[in-house]
């Protein structure tokens, strides 16, 4: 089993950053992939970022690639999500997720644990 707790949402304007934590709990952390997942409203749940259990093995949907970064510490147990040059379409609850497998993959559905999620706002 793996509890995952998200931190770092809040508001902000465009164009400014926010960076994104979440925290693991459990054994074994460097055998998941990692991944970053957000939801707006009235949308579909959709891949942001994902990482393998070393950070050569890291992937991004082309809507945040070259804004956002993420990373792990395998010896904290936690995952990052850095986010630059935010637009106000990146509004929307974010979800660490872990996969029980060392290669990260952008589909939700081979993920088995979530977070509650964390609200980002971007503001024009």
């Amino acid at each position: 089993q793996v509890q995952l707790v998200e931190s770092g949402g809040g508001l902000v304007q465009a164009g400014g950053s926010l960076r994104l934590s979440c925290a693991a709990s459990g054994r074994s952390f460097s055998n998941y992939a990692m991944g970053w997942f957000r939801q707006a409203p009235g949308k579909e749940r959709e891949f942001v970022a994902a990482c393998g259990w070393s950070e050569d093995l890291k992937m991004y949907a082309d809507s945040v690639k070259g804004r956002f970064t993420i990373s792990r510490d395998n010896f904290k147990n936690t995952v990052s999500l850095q986010m630059n040059s935010l637009k106000p379409e990146d509004t929307a609850v974010y979800y660490c997720a872990a996969r029980s497998n060392i290669i990260p993959t952008p589909s939700s559905a081979n993920y088995n644990y979530w977070g509650q999620g964390t609200q980002v706002t971007v503001s024009s």
